[in-house]
């Protein structure tokens, strides 16, 4: 029998301001409701997204956090939808932030909460360089959690996706879906966006929703946006050609990571092997 579950991604491009942020996404997540979505799923760095850390900690240090989650967890509740904020800045130690997602069930309470692992620390060449972990306090613990009718939802974020190890962990825990919120810079997203989104479904044996961040932000970032949903067989259910907003919808037959998996077991299989061996 199958188990047919609606869901969305939504693409954005999220500003250094939570509650203009917040005002415009509303009518992107409505519309996903309105299509019957019961999963929706916003981007990374949905509720702010800016590079200038003195301006996004004074920021922080004005705002009622309380105040912002309740109202997205009223908006969960208004649409009667299992809503993932991709992610927020949270306040951390040291001057940093937790780079958090947060899981609203339709009753608006907080299902569960996910702060990313693996900091986008890198050297793009060209002058394009990005030291998250200067700014970004890293979480521990990765997170595995129920959704609308009974999914097991990994929750990952952008970065991650390039660490297979944790992916592997999820699924292996029971994973039947994996949420990745990005924001994607232009030069990796041309490179690698698909083609890892598509391989974390292909090992895991997954669904994978991907809302992006898309175009020139407020902060003069630039993300590549092409948010996609992928199933369990690496198949492209949904995706954008662009960096505008939108919505994505599509149906994932649940019964289908079952199928996935008895084709290919991998995902639950690792060979034993010693340290490679230097051949001169």
């Amino acid at each position: 029998m199958a188990r047919p579950l609606r869901v969305a991604a939504v693409q954005l491009r999220s500003g250094i301001d939570a509650e203009a942020n917040r005002i415009a996404a509303t009518p992107l997540l409505r519309e996903a409701a309105s299509a019957g979505a019961r999963l929706v799923a916003t981007p990374e760095m949905t509720a702010r997204l800016d590079r200038d850390r003195p301006r996004l900690r004074a920021s922080l240090a004005r705002a009622d956090l309380v105040a912002e989650q309740r109202a997205w967890a009223r908006l969960a509740e208004e649409l009667g939808v299992w809503l993932l904020l991709g992610s927020a800045p949270i306040p951390a130690d040291e001057g940093r932030v937790f780079n958090r997602s947060h899981l609203f069930a339709p009753d608006g309470k907080l299902a569960a909460t996910y702060d990313k692992i693996n900091l986008f620390d890198v050297e793009l060449g060209g002058g394009e360089s990005y030291r998250e972990s200067a700014g970004v306090a890293p979480g521990a613990r990765a997170v595995l959690t129920e959704g609308p009718m009974g999914v097991k939802l990994g929750l990952t974020i952008c970065y991650d996706m390039r660490f297979g190890r944790l992916y592997r962990a999820l699924a292996n825990a029971g994973a039947e879906m994996i949420a990745i919120p990005s924001a994607f810079t232009v030069p990796t997203g041309k490179a690698h966006w698909e083609t890892l989104i598509r391989a974390r479904a292909i090992e895991t044996g997954c669904f994978v929703i991907a809302p992006a961040q898309g175009g020139v932000h407020e902060d003069g970032r630039a993300t590549w946006g092409r948010s996609l949903i992928v199933g369990p067989w690496g198949e492209v259910l949904k995706a954008f050609d662009h960096d505008e907003p939108g919505v994505l919808v599509a149906d994932c037959d649940l019964d289908a990571v079952t199928a996935a998996r008895a084709k290919i077991p991998a995902w639950s299989r690792e060979g034993e092997f010693s340290a490679p061996e230097n051949i001169a």
